[in-house]
């Protein structure tokens, strides 16, 4: 059976070891730099947030000018207005979510991009 000291002095040293190895992994992840993934991710939400402002301007415009060409009898004159109305709103959409990537982050500016 071992000596009571023995087995205290090995767990003395096995904690020491621990110790040691905590220490050393905790400088190991601050000396190289960190993954770009979580950036990439956010640039292709940004742009599919884009996307789906541009067909959501469409979708709309189409949406209600084919809807009162059916209630006027008027058929493809306000489809054609209200789809490039749709257009233009979603164009403009996009442009305020581009101008907000190009902003830095904790700062105020207006709709223009400033």
């Amino acid at each position: 059976m071992p000596d009571p000291s023995d087995d205290e002095a090995e767990r003395a040293r096995d904690a020491e070891r621990l110790r040691g190895l905590e220490q050393r992994l905790s400088g190991k992840g601050k000396d190289r730099p960190g993954s770009r993934t979580e950036e990439h991710f956010s640039q292709a939400n940004m742009a599919w947030r884009m996307v789906t402002e541009l067909v959501a301007g469409l979708v709309l415009g189409f949406g209600i000018g084919y809807g009162l060409d059916q209630l006027f009898g008027t058929m493809p004159i306000l489809l054609v207005i209200f789809t490039l109305l749709g257009l233009w709103a979603g164009v403009k959409t996009m442009m305020r979510t581009a101008a907000e990537i190009g902003k830095k982050p904790g700062t105020s500016g207006s709709d223009k991009g400033e």
